[in-house]
């Protein structure tokens, strides 16, 4: 199949166009085969992807999706915030499982390191913001996983109490460093009422110094090694961390996460720059999810939510929060695929709309004043007022898991995609009619 592009690079970036959980892991390891090197660009161990292959169930944090493919180098970029542990424990993991991880996996020296005293601050923020505060002006919270990434990335930008994968890799510097952030760290979570022994810099160090020794055969410059890469003809595939309607600049700011997360955050948070991009892939469910606070025109409070959630096994991979769920925002999605200059879409999860009576896409807003708007709304405030208006269609019954193309779907089915193609105005190359690889339609 021929798609359509941006250019003549043969690299492909894959994002998610809605608030996440769109089974981007998925699509990431069906693209695997085309592709020499996935590469992760943002976000933490607060992301989560779930992956199925041959009936087994894989979930992935901070490893590359193309990890379970053999043969393939995954890197975790610069942009992405690590929490060496955590790493640690899904290398493990996915050993014990027979999963291949030796020279095949690269972490950037220059990523960020999640400590434990961000989660501790993470967790007490969140406390205070959605208790201390609500008492003064409403709730504040936003409804983070507590991983830390958020005050990782703030010390990324404060620059001055940051720590980097590189500097595990030699202890003195890294004890120098953390007897002064300690002091810092200690005295901001004892305003924020956490009543804890002083934090021990001398642990830390020793702690972190034998997880950098136990990562060291995969920390390295990547960004050097990605344009090796390219230069000996080596084909990329970026994966997305999050949602575009979860970036830190485009999305419904400021219930977002704290990176980058739309295929802007490609360039810095790899070194690649954007016009090494051809293709852009923007998936998305075949209706709407969205985990923690912050606002959701087509949410469904209804059986009929709670049925798409329990279909679609709508629990978070990191956390395992019942998600929120709604009819599909094609307003939303147009948004993300303007931002992120998606070229094609995937449509996933498409067999869990299967046996509904009737489906609805929202695809106008009409707000407080009674004007109707077509724009996305990414200031929470302004899409909090926005109620969807609504096209009607007609459900099917047939379930979809043994359909082998489109043109075999349904015809309900197939004038719900061509609907999305319509509004959208770029092709949907990939239907997920199931969890597994095969349970994928390829092509329009």
């Amino acid at each position: 199949m021929k798609y359509a592009t941006n250019g003549t690079s043969p690299n492909t970036a894959v994002v998610g166009l809605q608030w996440g959980d769109e089974g981007k892991g998925k699509i990431v390891d069906l693209l695997t085969a085309e592709h020499d090197v996935i590469v992760r660009y943002n976000g933490g161990a607060n992301a989560g992807h779930t992956v199925e292959v041959a009936g087994e169930r894989y979930a992935l944090h901070l490893i590359p999706s193309g990890i379970l493919n053999p043969g393939k180098r995954n890197v975790i970029g610069n942009g992405v915030v690590v929490d060496p542990e955590k790493l640690l424990e899904e290398i493990d993991r996915l050993r014990s499982r027979g999963v291949k991880i030796a020279e095949n996996l690269q972490v950037s020296d220059r990523a960020h390191v999640v400590m434990p005293y961000h989660k501790e601050q993470d967790a007490a923020l969140e406390e205070f913001l959605s208790n201390v505060a609500s008492s003064e002006r409403g709730s504040l919270a936003i409804g983070t996983t507590r991983r830390g990434i958020g005050p990782a990335y703030a010390d990324k930008i404060n620059r001055s109490t940051a720590i980097r994968m590189g500097d595990l890799l030699d202890a003195e510097y890294l004890r120098d460093r953390l007897r002064v952030i300690c002091r810092l760290r200690t005295a901001e979570l004892k305003a924020l009422g956490v009543q804890a022994p002083p934090l021990d810099p001398d642990a830390l160090a020793e702690r972190f110094s034998k997880l950098g020794e136990r990562l060291r055969p995969h920390i390295t410059d990547t960004v050097y090694a990605l344009h090796d890469s390219m230069r000996t003809g080596k084909t990329l595939l970026f994966e997305g961390a999050n949602a575009c309607l979860l970036d830190i600049d485009h999305g419904t700011y400021p219930y977002v996460t704290s990176s980058n997360c739309s295929t802007l955050g490609i360039p810095p948070g790899t070194g690649v720059p954007g016009n090494n991009i051809g293709r852009i892939l923007g998936i998305m469910k075949a209706y709407s999810s969205r985990v923690g606070a912050g606002p959701f025109p087509t949410e469904l409070l209804d059986e009929t939510g709670n049925l798409i959630r329990e279909k679609g096994r709508e629990y978070g991979t990191t956390t395992g929060r019942p998600r929120r769920t709604g009819w599909l925002d094609l307003v939303a999605v147009k948004y993300s695929s303007m931002v992120c200059g998606a070229t094609g879409v995937a449509c996933t999860l498409f067999d869990v709309l299967a046996g509904f009576d009737e489906l609805k896409i929202c695809t106008q807003y009409r707000m407080a004043d009674g004007s109707i708007v077509d724009r996305f709304l990414p200031d929470a405030r302004m899409l909090a007022k926005a109620t969807p208006i609504y096209t009607t269609f007609k459900g099917w019954t047939e379930e979809l898991r043994d359909v082998s193309d489109r043109k075999s779907l349904p015809i309900n089915a197939a004038k719900y995609l061509a609907f999305i193609e319509e509004y959208l105005g770029i092709p949907i190359e990939m239907v997920g009619v199931g969890p597994d690889r095969r349970h994928t339609l390829v092509g329009v």
